[in-house]
């Protein structure tokens, strides 16, 4: 099948569209997990929503402009479709382990929503080390939803395989079917964010929670644009490819049995962003007005000269 440009973009689904992500997700959910799981997840979906939102109790709403609620569901559905094609390929997972999976995607990134009494700054303070924060609220929150100790454990190695410092091998997994969902959901933290339409532009965004975290190797915007290639060569697609064992080939299988499309749409996106930004260096040089007059999608560069 020959699909034009939109026509791949709306096969990825845009993260602006709440609805319509969480709607693809309990699609292919449905397909490995039983209706009391579905609804269960469901229930756990809303009370994060309500997290980010800043409703639930002892709560600030989630202030990170680019590890956002949309990053999050475009994590879920990433690994949704990842364990898909898992099944497509042959590779069998316990529904039960499933929903723990799905359960880690969606509260990968709680760890950077304040609590009520932290006034100081933003949630961006919190970016290394983030992921332990996030697990601190799992293992609060996941007892009052029927889960034993050991499925919480479980969870949270899940969401330790998104730490980008921490080898994924050295996360411990018992059973090699949950060393496979813990790197599915590794990888769909770093494909869902690199696939992103708006990922060039979102950059921008990263760059400031980098700042007020004082995260080092990046002094400015522009830096840190001139640096996305090589962190995609050396660090992303080894860890993709050799760290995270190779989990994102299933990718392909998910499309072309869900979509009837023969493609791996996430790659193909990250390959699309990383060229224009290759023309853009080689265009651009070190002014970073050049780049931010060409980068114009979502209207991101412009509210971020607003604000």
């Amino acid at each position: 099948m020959t699909l034009s440009n939109s026509d791949r973009t709306n096969a990825l689904i845009l993260v602006s569209d709440v609805d319509g992500t969480m709607e693809e997700t309990r699609k292919i959910a449905a397909d490995f997990l039983a209706t009391s799981d579905l609804e269960l997840f469901d229930l756990i979906f809303k009370d994060i929503d309500l997290l980010f939102r800043g409703q639930y109790p002892g709560y600030r709403s989630s202030n990170t402009k680019y590890h956002d609620f949309e990053h999050t569901i475009s994590v879920v559905l990433a690994t949704a479709r990842l364990i898909h094609g898992c099944g497509v390929d042959g590779l069998r997972f316990q529904p039960r382990d499933i929903l723990l999976t799905l359960i880690a995607s969606l509260l990968h990134d709680v760890g950077l929503i304040q609590e009520k009494d932290d006034q100081e700054g933003s949630g961006a303070k919190y970016t290394v080390g983030h992921e332990e924060r996030s697990i601190t609220f799992l293992k609060e929150y996941l007892p009052h939803k029927g889960f034993a100790a050991a499925e919480i454990e479980t969870c949270a190695n899940f969401i330790r395989c998104t730490i980008l410092s921490l080898p994924p091998a050295e996360v411990p997994f018992p059973l090699p079917a949950h060393r496979n969902l813990g790197y599915i959901v590794g990888t769909a933290d770093l494909l869902a964010q690199m696939a992103d339409r708006f990922y060039l532009e979102k950059l921008l965004l990263l760059y400031k929670e980098f700042e007020e975290a004082r995260l080092p190797g990046f002094d400015s915007e522009l830096e840190l644009l001139q640096k996305t290639k090589a962190f995609f060569e050396i660090v992303a697609q080894k860890r993709l490819n050799d760290d995270l064992g190779g989990v994102c080939q299933h990718m392909r299988s998910h499309f072309k049995q869900w979509r009837s499309i023969d493609a791996d749409l996430y790659a193909e996106s990250i390959t699309n962003h990383i060229t224009y930004l290759e023309s853009l260096t080689e265009k651009c040089g070190n002014s970073l007005d050049c780049y931010l007059d060409n980068l114009r999608r979502g209207g991101i560069v412009k509210k971020r000269q607003d604000d």
